[in-house]
């Protein structure tokens, strides 16, 4: 699959990196949701591409609360002698929990975050690889042709989206990428230092900073079945964003109250001049119930718009762990002092 470099999209990008040696270990990071079939092929084809790019390469598959064979073949696997780990949660937990158990778990030097589902080609976590020995901290794929493949709809929701992200945030999130990407172990660590609960995985990676390089990707054809991912989840992962990483919304709310007052302001002195000027009858209840309904329904939304951010403080302060292990096979070898 061919892939391509983009320029820097972040500042860190002018500092000065320095070459690497070949990591004493890899660690692969694939969370899954009843994607047996998916892992049958996809795990043999990395350990056989990616075990000379390290001394020791773990393939980390986190099983989020499957309903199919996901554990079953993996442990089949395993006991063929693939460098697998299994870590089960106990339930869904939903796809950011399961990638922080992931970054949790990894001890590798670098870690590779893919999708389960084989969209992520091997190739590109290979040019990865060469970044990262080249000295990037971060190495994010962006996919190449994103927005001319989606929906008119779809290209709007995510332009207004990333506007109100450039707007109120000043961490910088390129578009059209997502959790394919290479950290380094000290990104890692710093990721794992973060307390919040409600995880958008693309704002806390562009939060931690580093050394970053995006290169271009083609995604492979889903391998079996295919996306649960739908708009309601989409809007649902926006919110999240939004909330955790913009005020922006709660701004509009005060600049929405402040047109509305002023407006009203001023239709009440046109009534007044209609009345004492021109001798006009103030409007009935029309005027009356159109105006009503036209206020209640800017209320609601300001309502709904800080509710929103008020969920998300009542989701940190009862600090419910992000997820709980059920199992973990043990690692491959043990993790150096650090």
């Amino acid at each position: 699959m061919q892939t391509s470099t983009l320029p820097s999209l972040t500042p860190q990008h002018s500092e000065a990196v320095a070459s690497r040696e070949q990591p004493r270990l890899l660690s692969i990071v694939l969370p899954a949701f009843n994607e047996a079939r998916n892992l049958a092929s996809l795990l043999p084809e990395l350990s056989q591409q990616l075990s000379g790019q390290a001394q020791v390469l773990e393939l980390l598959v986190i099983d989020d609360g499957s309903s199919d064979d996901t554990v079953l073949v993996v442990q089949g696997l395993i006991s063929q002698g693939l460098p697998i780990r299994l870590l089960r949660l106990s339930r869904n937990f939903g796809k950011e929990a399961a990638l922080c158990a992931g970054l949790d778990a990894a001890d590798g030097d670098a870690v590779i975050v893919m999708d389960s589902d084989g969209q992520h080609p091997i190739g590109t976590a290979l040019q990865m690889l060469s970044e990262w020995r080249a000295g990037f901290d971060v190495v994010y794929a962006v996919q190449e042709g994103r927005s001319e493949s989606q929906s008119l709809a779809r290209r709007s929701y995510t332009k207004v989206f990333y506007w109100l992200m450039r707007h109120g945030s000043r961490v910088q999130m390129p578009a059209n990428a997502g959790d394919f990407r290479l950290l380094d172990r000290k990104v890692v660590l710093e990721l794992r230092r973060l307390p919040e609960r409600a995880r958008y995985m693309k704002g806390l990676f562009a939060w931690v900073g580093f050394n970053a390089k995006a290169l271009e990707y083609v995604p492979n054809a889903r391998l079996h079945g295919e996306s649960t991912f739908g708009y309601m989840q989409l809007l649902s992962f926006a919110l999240v964003g939004l909330t955790a990483f913009t005020k922006v919304p709660l701004r509009l709310v005060s600049l929405l109250g402040l047109v509305v007052s002023l407006v009203s302001v001023g239709f009440g002195f046109w009534i007044v001049i209609e009345k004492m000027v021109f001798g006009q009858p103030v409007s009935g209840f029309t005027t009356l119930a159109a105006s009503i309904t036209f206020l209640a329904g800017v209320q609601l939304l300001c309502l709904g718009i800080i509710a929103e951010y008020l969920g998300r403080v009542f989701d940190e302060v009862k600090q419910r762990p992000l997820y709980i292990t059920q199992d973990l096979t043990p690692p491959l070898q043990p993790r150096e002092p650090q």
